[in-house]
C-alpha cells in the first residue's frame, strides 16, 4: 500500500513543477508594460527650445470710438424731431428741426439792408466820379471832391457790412436745422416736440456714440509692466504685436481680434495700474459701452524656452516642479525644473532642462529615480500579448 502511494506523490509534484515553470516563462515574455528581465516600458518626448509668447489675460472695459453731444446753436422751439431712438444716424443727417420764422425774417431784413447799401454806394461813386474832372478844371472845390470820395468809400464799406450780417442770418437759419455732427448710434432724447431750447445750453439734445470700431481699455499692473520691461533690458524676451481676442461676460469668446493702439503714460493712483487701448471691429453692435471683457493677447515672445506634456510635471512635497528624464544607461533621472506658467496642453520650462533631453510622458506611476528603463518614443503603441491572461484572471479554482 505504501509503495503504491509513493511514485503517485511524485507524479503530482512534478506537474506542480512543470505549471509553474510556464506561469514564469509567460511573465517574462509578455509585454504588459514590462520589458524584459523585469524592466519597465516608458514613452519619451525629446524636446528642443523654442520661443513661446508670454500671454497675458487682462480685465478691460468697452469704449466708444467718438461720443458727440447733440446741442442747439441758435435758441428755439423745437418743431420736429426726425430721427428714431437707438437707430443709426449719419453724420450731416437732420434730427431736430427749430421754428425758423425769426430767422427767416432776419435773413431777408439782412438781405434789403444790403440792397439799401448797394443803393447809396452806387450813387456815392457816381457823384465822386462827377467830381473828379470838375475839380481838375477847377470847378469845384478840391474839398469837395474828397468829401464825395471818402462818402464812396464809405458807402462801399457799409455794403461789405450788410453782406456780412446777411451770411450771420443764413448761417442762424442753417442752424434751426440740428445736425448729427458724427455717425453712429443714437440714444435718447431729452426733449420732445414744443420744448424751448437754446443756444449753449449745457444739457444735450441727444448723444451719439460711434461703436464701429470700438475701443477696448485694458488695465495691467505696475509690477506687471516693470517685469516686462525689465525683460526686454536684458534680452530675455522679444517683443510682440499680437491680435488681441477677447472673453465676453459670458465666457465666449468674441469672434475678430483687435489690436493694441497704444498705452498710457500715467499710472492711476487709485489702483496701481496703467491703461491698454485696443481697438476692435464691432460691425454686428455685439460690443457695447461699458460692458466688463477679458483681454488675451501677448506682450512679448520668450526665448529659449521647453514646452514639456503637462503629464509628465509633477511637483515633489515643497512644491517645485519636476521631471522624469531618460539618462545614460537607460536609467531614469529625476530633474528639478522651473515651470511657472503653462501654454494649452503644455508646461512652459525656462530652467533645468537642455536641448534633446528625452522627458518620460508615458509610465510614471511605473517608474523610480535612477531605475533602468525600456524608453520607446510616445507614439509607439504598447504591445500587448493576446495569450495572457488578464492580472487577476489565472487564480481562481484549480482543477
Amino acid at each position: 500500500m505504501n509503495k503504491g502511494a509513493a511514485p503517485l506523490s511524485l507524479l503530482i509534484a512534478v506537474a506542480l513543477l512543470a505549471g509553474c515553470g510556464g506561469n514564469s516563462s509567460d511573465t517574462k515574455g509578455g509585454r504588459g508594460g514590462r520589458g524584459e528581465g523585469g524592466t519597465p516600458e516608458v514613452g519619451y518626448v525629446v524636446v528642443q527650445p523654442t520661443q513661446v509668447a508670454l500671454t497675458s489675460e487682462l480685465a478691460g472695459r468697452t469704449v466708444p470710438h467718438a461720443v458727440s453731444e447733440v446741442r442747439p446753436q441758435v435758441s428755439g422751439v423745437i418743431q420736429k424731431r426726425l430721427f428714431t431712438e437707438g437707430s443709426y444716424v449719419r453724420a450731416g443727417q437732420t434730427l431736430y428741426q427749430i421754428d425758423p420764422s425769426l430767422y427767416r425774417a432776419s435773413a431777408a431784413q439782412a438781405e434789403a439792408n444790403v440792397a439799401a447799401a448797394k443803393a447809396n454806394a452806387e450813387a456815392a461813386r457816381t457823384l465822386a466820379n462827377r467830381y473828379k474832372p470838375l475839380a481838375q478844371m477847377q470847378a469845384v472845390s478840391q474839398q469837395e471832391y474828397t468829401n464825395a470820395a471818402a462818402q464812396a468809400r464809405q458807402t462801399a464799406a457799409a455794403v461789405e457790412q450788410q453782406q456780412a450780417a446777411l451770411q450771420t442770418a443764413k448761417i442762424n437759419l442753417n442752424f434751426t436745422r440740428v445736425p448729427a455732427p458724427i455717425s453712429g448710434r443714437i440714444g435718447r432724447s431729452a426733449v420732445t416736440v414744443g420744448a424751448l431750447v437754446t443756444a449753449n445750453q449745457a444739457d444735450p439734445l441727444a448723444t451719439i456714440q460711434q461703436l464701429d470700431p470700438i475701443y477696448v481699455d485694458i488695465q495691467q499692473s505696475t509690477s506687471q509692466l516693470l517685469a516686462l520691461r525689465r525683460s526686454l533690458a536684458q534680452g530675455d524676451v522679444l517683443p510682440a504685436k499680437a491680435a488681441v481676442h477677447l472673453k465676453l461676460e459670458d465666457g465666449s469668446d468674441y469672434e475678430l481680434a483687435g489690436t493694441i493702439e497704444f498705452a498710457e503714460v500715467v499710472v492711476d493712483p487709485n489702483t496701481g495700474t496703467v491703461t491698454l487701448r485696443a481697438s476692435f471691429p464691432n460691425p454686428k453692435g455685439v460690443l457695447l459701452p461699458g460692458m466688463f471683457v477679458r483681454a488675451v493677447f501677448a506682450q512679448a515672445i520668450q526665448t529659449g524656452a521647453f514646452l514639456v506634456p503637462q503629464q509628465a510635471v509633477s511637483r515633489d512635497p515643497q512644491g517645485n516642479a519636476t521631471v522624469m528624464v531618460v539618462g545614460p544607461n537607460s536609467h531614469a533621472v529625476a530633474k528639478t525644473v522651473k515651470a511657472d506658467r503653462t501654454q494649452g496642453p503644455y508646461w512652459v520650462v525656462t530652467e533645468g532642462l537642455r536641448p534633446g533631453d528625452k522627458i518620460i510622458t508615458q509610465g510614471l506611476n511605473k517608474v523610480r529615480a535612477n531605475q533602468p528603463v525600456r524608453a520607446v518614443p510616445a507614439t509607439t503603441p504598447q504591445k500587448i500579448d493576446p495569450n495572457r491572461p488578464m492580472q487577476g484572471g489565472g487564480r481562481g479554482r484549480r482543477g
